[in-house]
């Protein structure tokens, strides 16, 4: 800048018109030199690395290039120069250098983030992420440096060393924590849930305190995601699930089998013993040919064997049309391709209320699927609905505004008769 003054002075300026406009013309060449080198990095170097970057044998590393981590580095170049001219300003120099430090660190900053995001980007990719994932160990770091920078940034602009900001963080620490309260609880949380594999990216979990039931989307450090059935989106803090209880449903999702549990109501006024008509229909169904016939036999010999006259079936064993039924859909569920044979299949009778004998079916579908699931089981029951009626049972159901009629019976309808009058 002398120079460019002592120039300025030999024009016949006045020194101190020739000091400011000296020292103009060198902040404006200070300016051309940076967005020059700026325009060089961005439109020269970046496209260079962007093209050797898409050309190379590694495609997840492209996701550099999405976060745009050469673009923020880019901009510390134009900081170092204004740092190393510097000096050709006097008097402001240190005030110059501070701000071209505290720059470089936020934009350095900046790209340390964007480095931390696109190693979690790169992280997802693989199937481990489902089952470990880092994000909220990537935002913990994050926070830290950001906090290490800030400290950095100060202590430069002061001029104080960044150990005397350090030690008075002792006497903060009570605000920290009150400020940091819900990533430091994340922070705990999230260190139990993947050291205990508690909950994936992609589990159906159900809060109902909170409201979610769905899939996990995304576990950070403060919040995790749940996308309900309803397309809905709920946060639910990350402690929640160590502190409250939860259910995850991966077991039942890695078990092989989705359970299937529902009753069917009879009317209790149509359960009776089999007549030999009944037993003769009954004896057509594959499914009961076999135990029919070996159960007939069974019974005889009792009642023969203990004297038991057939003139009361009440004096000895006779099978009973429920009892067929509750047979029948035993074997009928065993020879069914959509139930899981090898988890527990049962069919019982659960104690009768004021709306029937409920027989209940519990079983356990291959699928577990919602929809495949729901598909059986909506199956088997309209089979088994319909084939009651064959076994002389009644399904129970509350009577309808037809039953009245029916039993009412139908109340003539009246007449009405229009004359014209004109």
């Amino acid at each position: 800048m002398e120079a460019i003054q002592r120039l300025l002075v030999g024009l016949e300026l006045a020194p101190t018109l020739a000091k400011y406009l000296s020292m103009m013309i060198m902040i404006l060449l200070i300016g051309i030199i940076c967005i020059a080198a700026n325009f060089l990095s961005k439109k020269v170097v970046i496209r260079l690395i962007t093209h050797y970057v898409t050309k190379s044998k590694f495609p997840r590393a492209t996701m550099i290039l999405k976060r745009k981590v050469f673009d923020k580095l880019s901009h510390i170049l134009p900081a170092i120069i204004i740092y190393y001219f510097a000096g050709t300003l006097p008097d402001y120099q240190v005030m110059i250098e501070k701000g071209a430090v505290a720059y470089i660190i936020i934009v350095g900053l900046m790209v340390f983030h964007a480095l931390l995001t696109t190693i979690n980007d790169i992280y997802q990719t693989y199937e481990i992420s489902k089952i470990k994932p880092i994000k909220g160990y990537i935002q913990v770091i994050n926070i830290i440096v950001l906090i290490l920078g800030g400290l950095l940034v100060i202590s430069n602009l002061m001029g104080e060393s960044p150990f005397i900001l350090l030690s008075g963080i002792g006497a903060l620490s009570a605000v920290l924590m009150l400020v940091f309260k819900d990533s430091l609880l994340g922070l705990v949380a999230g260190i139990q849930l993947a050291a205990n594999d508690m909950v994936r990216v992609g589990d159906w979990i159900e809060i109902p305190k909170y409201g979610a039931d769905g899939n996990i989307i995304d576990i950070s450090l403060n919040t995790v995601m749940v996308q309900n059935f309803d397309k809905t989106i709920t946060s639910v803090p990350s402690y929640v699930l160590i502190s409250d209880s939860f259910i995850n449903w991966r077991g039942m999702e890695n078990s092989g089998g989705r359970r299937m549990k529902r009753s069917i109501l009879i009317d209790t006024s149509s359960i009776s013993f089999c007549s030999e008509m009944m037993l003769e229909k009954c004896k057509q169904i594959h499914y009961l040919t076999d135990y029919v016939t070996v159960k007939e036999k069974e019974i005889t010999e009792y009642n023969t064997r203990f004297n038991m006259y057939e003139e009361n079936r009440v004096n000895g064993r006779a099978l009973t049309n429920i009892g067929v039924f509750r047979t029948y859909i035993h074997n009928y569920l065993k020879q069914h391709s959509g139930i899981n044979q090898d988890m527990t299949l049962l069919v019982r009778q659960l104690p009768p209320t004021e709306h029937g004998l409920p027989i209940e079916i519990y079983a356990f579908t291959k699928e577990v699927k919602w929809v495949v699931h729901e598909s059986i089981q909506s199956d088997i029951f309209d089979h088994l609905l319909a084939v009651a009626g064959e076994f002389e049972l009644k399904v129970f159901q509350n009577p309808s505004g037809n039953d009245l009629k029916s039993l009412l019976g139908e109340t003539p309808r009246k007449t009405v008769r229009y004359r014209s009058v004109g």
